[in-house]
């Protein structure tokens, strides 16, 4: 339990619900809805209970339903409601603050029964897109303001890559169907934000490809290995902190000369780093992706 994060400032519980920490206020005040603890230094904190209330008001009150009536609710009617909701409108209207909660307790149980709910109403594709993504982008904003750390993330990472890797199993079982490309995924040294490539190599093995996965920090040296075996290969990259010692144009620029030169293989690359800059490449073999769904829709 000692890992485990349990004190909240008023900002947190801004950050993680997003009602603003004036309005929580008003809430306090005006129908108590919230019970703060106070230190011995007398500096207010809330506990994880006023979280995971403050979590289900803020559901509520998006989904039409008056603070004023929310107030009025007792705790067990209060959870029932947002039960009964969530019924309603899909287990993934209120996935991201169960999967907060998962992450904040280190609750590997919670974001397992969060999961098999999503996945029992809709696909990996789904809930990777209308949920993970979402949740994932909103805990990067969270751990730039100091409300989670590195270790939240990476223990809510984990568990979604683990899901994945469990689908992905699932269709190694099948053999390859589509032989136009082969694709060859992999990140550059230093590069660990795997997610994305990792959901990239479950799509490509659905669409029938034949898909080898190098993932992180990949020297491109290396990558004439695999073209020692295969030909018409594409390559494919996520470009989110690194290159970090060179400008994107002269990382393609050595990709070109060391790997594609005298080819017919190809690079694909997305992620921020890649539009954060205008990437010039010496020929048409080397493609920038703004999306995934804008690269997926091009196999």
């Amino acid at each position: 339990m000692n890992n485990i994060k349990s004190e909240f400032t008023i900002k947190d519980l801004e950050n993680f619900s997003g009602i603003k920490a004036h309005t929580i206020r008003i809430w306090e005040k005006r129908y108590n809805l919230l019970a703060p603890n106070r230190t011995d230094s007398n500096i207010r904190y809330y506990d994880i209970d006023n979280l995971l209330k403050l979590l289900n008001v803020s559901y509520l009150n998006a989904n039409g339903y008056k603070i004023s009536k929310i107030s009025e609710l007792p705790e067990s009617k209060l959870n029932a409601t947002v039960r009964e909701l969530v019924a309603k409108n899909g287990a993934d209207s209120q996935a991201s603050n169960t999967l907060k909660l998962a992450m904040l307790n280190f609750d590997e149980n919670l974001f397992n029964i969060t999961y098999n709910n999503l996945i029992a109403q809709s696909s990996l594709r789904a809930v990777f897109k209308n949920v993970f993504l979402p949740f994932l982008n909103e805990i990067g904003l969270l751990w730039q303001v100091n409300s989670i750390t590195p270790a939240h993330e990476h223990f809510i990472t984990n568990l979604i890559k683990q899901k994945i890797f469990i689908n992905i199993e699932r269709l190694q079982l099948s053999s390859p169907t589509n032989f136009d490309k082969i694709f060859v995924l992999y990140l550059p040294m230093n590069e660990i934000h795997e997610l994305g490539l990792l959901y990239l190599h479950f799509e490509l093995l659905l669409h029938g490809y034949q898909s080898i996965y190098l993932g992180p920090s990949v020297p491109s040296e290396n990558l004439g290995d695999v073209q020692k075996v295969y030909n018409s290969i594409c390559f494919v990259s996520f470009l989110t902190v690194e290159p970090s010692k060179e400008s994107v144009s002269e990382y393609v620029e050595n990709i070109e000369n060391m790997v594609l030169e005298g080819t017919e293989d190809e690079l694909w690359l997305m992620g921020r780093k890649t539009t954060e800059e205008e990437v010039v490449a010496k020929s048409d073999k080397v493609r920038i992706f703004k999306s995934l769904d804008e690269l997926l829709n091009n196999l």
